[in-house]
């Protein structure tokens, strides 16, 4: 029997970080991972291969709306080739897991393909190929997430579909029906709006992105409205049927009137569930919380104290990144090492265009707590980058202490926002007040003046074009 220091059970972004840093810390380590390729949901059916998507609907976009405003022709129809866009999708997906595998060779990791499960603290079995079994004095689960359902609902994956699906369909929808105006949903629901479907959003909640702040769910649904999206706020849905190839969705509205939609297909995007089928985690000692999540005190120990857990399957926002950060955090942790990790400064990013970034508290947030804040917030089309690229929806917003001038949270949603929030998470990790932002040298013309112009204006309302 092979024995480490350290197991880690699931690739995702969560493991296979934390391999990568148990191994540079010296550690024996060894990663399990049920299907054939590293990267877990983020690099084989979540944000890698949405972005891919993303990227290549919106050139086509271009290229039908806005290209001949650019002074650029083509002779003849510009058609969707959604075969080749997948295509090219699979081979960004099957790069990204094939630089995972050159990793853990790089780092003399044990990758072990198969289902891993407790058999107690410190052993693992290994359901694959062959069964194996192997001994860790510590392990680290990092299993992720699964698509959440509605109790209602019969996912057949052909007409009835999660995102999973959504990424390799055959076909543009006619009428794609989106349940859940989350980021998946929006993401996905964008993507084949571009490409030609018409797209309808069912929300439950009275605005989409409920959980970042209003300002952008306003702005992002006028993008969205402007694009011809049937946006369908506070509605509940309570039947999805599929008869042949239509989808019948019913919902009531906030009324309390029964809506009937019909399309094609039908998206189920209402969030994602922990997942820790198999891994037989009561052998272990390991507690579950009633929503299915693994248990995990401030330094991510589970009621084994030899035993960790990391990103979508603990509590918290389900990022990547956060996972990444809990991955590192306990590699370090286990080699005796003080990490910390800020949960309040791990950014969100929603990838339709505009984008959508926020950090740190939102506006509700901070009247709830009773905090006196103020506000600086700069339109995205006063920008002379944003005229260059007609890329003129959207804006940027600091939140500021209205006492210290500390920033509290920053807003925005605009062209690059993705990138841009970086900025907001350096200024705010290092505490700088909307000031300290506001007289830094931005590059001109750069969408980024933007933060500076809102910094200005959280300042002493002293924004500068406008």
């Amino acid at each position: 029997m092979n024995s480490y220091d350290v197991a880690i059970i699931g690739s995702g972004p969560g493991g296979y970080v934390a391999a990568i840093r148990c191994a540079q810390l010296g550690m024996k380590t060894a990663l399990i991972e049920k299907y054939a390729t590293l990267g877990g949901t983020c690099l084989n059916v979540g944000c890698i291969p949405s972005k891919a998507l993303l990227d290549s609907s919106h050139h086509y976009e271009d290229a039908v709306k806005h290209f001949e405003e650019h002074g650029i022709d083509i002779p003849g129809e510009v058609k969707v080739n959604l075969k080749q866009m997948i295509a090219r999708k699979q081979s960004v997906v099957d790069q990204t897991t094939g630089g995972i595998d050159f990793l853990m060779k790089k780092n003399k990791v044990d990758v072990y393909q198969g289902l891993g499960s407790f058999k107690d603290d410190t052993h693992i079995t290994i359901k694959g190929e062959k069964d194996e079994e192997i001994e860790a004095k510590n392990i680290i689960i990092a299993t992720g997430s699964k698509p959440s359902n509605l109790p209602f609902i019969d996912i057949d994956k052909e007409r009835i579909i999660t995102s999973t699906e959504a990424l390799k369909l055959k076909e543009v929808p006619k009428h794609l029906i989106v349940i859940g105006g989350g980021v998946i949903g929006l993401e996905l629901g964008q993507v084949y709006r571009r490409l030609g479907a018409e797209v309808t959003v069912v929300e439950y909640m009275d605005r989409i992105i409920p959980t970042m702040d209003s300002g952008l769910s306003k702005e992002l649904n006028k993008v969205f409205k402007k694009a011809k999206f049937t946006m369908n706020v506070s509605h509940k849905v309570k039947s999805v049927e599929r008869k042949g190839d239509e989808v019948i969705v019913k919902a009531d509205n906030k009324k309390g009137e029964e809506v009937e939609i019909k399309g094609d297909y039908c998206l189920v995007s209402v969030g994602r569930r922990p997942y820790t089928d198999g891994l037989n985690a009561e052998a272990a000692g390991v507690k579950l919380n009633d929503r299915g999540q693994v248990e995990v005190n401030e330094h991510l120990q589970t009621s084994a104290s030899n035993i960790y857990a990391i990103g979508d399957v603990i509590k918290g926002a389900m990022l990547a990144h956060k996972a990444e950060e809990e991955g590192v955090f306990v590699a370090e942790t286990i080699a005796g090492q003080k990490p910390h990790i800020d949960y309040n400064l791990i950014p969100g990013v929603v990838y339709t265009w505009p984008e959508v970034a926020a950090v740190g508290k939102t506006e509700e947030e901070l009247k709830e707590a009773g905090v006196d804040y103020k506000v600086g917030q700069f339109p995205m089309r006063a920008l002379g980058r944003s005229r260059a690229s007609m890329d003129l929806d959207g804006f940027v917003k600091i939140l500021a202490d209205k006492t210290t001038d500390e920033i509290l949270g920053v807003h925005m949603i605009g062209a690059r926002a993705a990138d841009m929030i970086a900025e907001a998470v350096v200024a705010m990790e290092y505490r700088a007040s909307a000031e300290d932002v506001s007289r830094m040298s931005h590059a001109h013309p750069t969408f980024t003046e933007a933060i500076k112009e809102a910094a200005l204006a959280a300042t002493e309302d002293r924004a500068l074009h406008i």
